[in-house]
């Protein structure tokens, strides 16, 4: 078992009772708040890197757009909130939605409470990952670091269409568990993720927030 699987046992107990996040202080990271051309911070084949793992890959825009993102992120990271808030719509709107982003979700859970969020967005009734994502990262405080955590992400669930009964049956999925492992084991293991977000771009990694401006400028850098 690697070093960073997260068990059934683990996941249930991770998510009753503690906090998954302490204080979830936000300090900008590397170049979130700069607007200029970030250098990269490795290389991958990104031919390989798009690859679709064990799971269906969450992806928004065309497959054959000239610039393709990957972002690994974990459902209780502070700066992935920050980014899918204040950054990832106008990526959507400017580049997504014109054609010229190709852009992938991938699970990156670093506590038994991120990997529950994933589930329960993998189980997201009619296949609304998206929309579930982000109403979780959105009311991170909420769940992350609610003492009773099951019943604060049950309350979340709810208002995504679960049922306590469908919620229970995700969550005790081990099949789905072993598949978002092997997706974070992936990450770290062929691609060096360590950290959320991280990002490839047309091969290219970048882990850290961005704005608006610094993931245009890359984007634009490409097309």
């Amino acid at each position: 078992m690697a070093e960073f699987e997260i068990t059934k046992r683990t996941l249930l107990r991770g998510v009753a009772a503690g906090s998954a996040v302490a204080g979830l202080s936000l300090a900008p990271s590397a170049f979130a708040q700069s607007g200029e051309l970030p250098k990269s911070q490795g290389t991958v084949d990104m031919k390989k890197a798009l690859e679709p793992g064990p799971l269906p890959e969450i992806a928004l825009g065309e497959e054959d757009a000239p610039v393709k993102i990957i972002e690994y992120l974990s459902m209780t990271c502070p700066h992935c909130a920050n980014y899918q808030e204040n950054t990832f719509p106008a990526i959507k709107e400017n580049y997504i939605d014109t054609g010229k982003v190709y852009y992938i979700f991938r699970e990156f859970p670093f506590d038994p409470r991120a990997m529950a969020a994933f589930m329960l967005a993998r189980c997201a009734p009619n296949g609304k990952y998206v929309p579930f994502m982000d109403m979780m990262l959105a009311q991170l405080r909420t769940w992350a670091t609610a003492e009773d955590g099951s019943a604060a992400m049950l309350q979340m669930a709810k208002l995504a269409g679960f049922t306590q009964e469908s919620f229970q049956a995700c969550l005790t999925d081990q099949k789905l568990l072993d598949e978002i492992n092997s997706v974070r084991e992936r990450g770290a293991e062929e691609f060096g993720v360590s950290a959320t977000p991280t990002f490839f771009i047309n091969g290219k990694k970048y882990a850290g927030d961005m704005s608006v401006d610094t993931m245009s400028a890359l984007i634009d850098s490409m097309l």
